[in-house]
């Protein structure tokens, strides 16, 4: 019955569960890929203040997200892959609206206004807001940077979509 109902795209219902499915996966995929980089970056143990090793880091999870896209939808051609920038845009506005929602202190952005507070607890690694337990640029900033790059590397594997 349920195969029968389609929608305007003229796709299924098990269609759309497969591609929320895919979506899931392409999702975790790009999540792993911060995950991998930020092992094997701890394992050297670098200095939590500096701002070298975050740099780096950064650069390489962009890096590693796109070759990873591109091989994963090069592989399993997907149309879905190209769209996990998504989840990392709602992602990141998820946790905007929570930074603004935290209260400020002495040593925690004290007396910020919004843009500030979210300026130097996604994006300041020099003088980062304190907020989100120091881990506002490692969540707010690489799992986005993440998924975004993802899909950027599954728009180049696959085949131009015609107007």
């Amino acid at each position: 019955m349920a195969e029968d109902i389609e929608d305007v795209g003229g796709k299924s219902a098990t269609d759309l569960g497969f591609e929320a499915l895919w979506f899931a996966t392409h999702t975790f995929l790009a999540f792993l890929v911060v995950v991998v980089v930020v092992s094997v970056f701890g394992l050297s143990k670098p200095d939590p203040n500096a701002t070298q090793p975050k740099l780096l880091c950064t650069a390489v999870i962009f890096l590693a997200a796109i070759i990873t896209g591109f091989a994963t939808a090069k592989v399993t051609k997907n149309e879905v892959a190209r769209y996990i920038w998504i989840a990392g845009l709602l992602m990141f506005s998820i946790l905007c609206v929570y930074v603004l929602d935290l209260p400020t202190g002495p040593g925690l952005c004290d007396g910020c206004g919004a843009l500030e507070k979210l300026y130097r607890t996604f994006f300041d690694i020099s003088n980062p807001s304190g907020l989100m337990g120091g881990y506002g640029f490692a969540v707010g900033s690489w799992i986005p940077l993440s998924m975004i790059s993802y899909s950027i590397g599954a728009s180049f594997a696959l085949p131009k979509e015609e107007a």
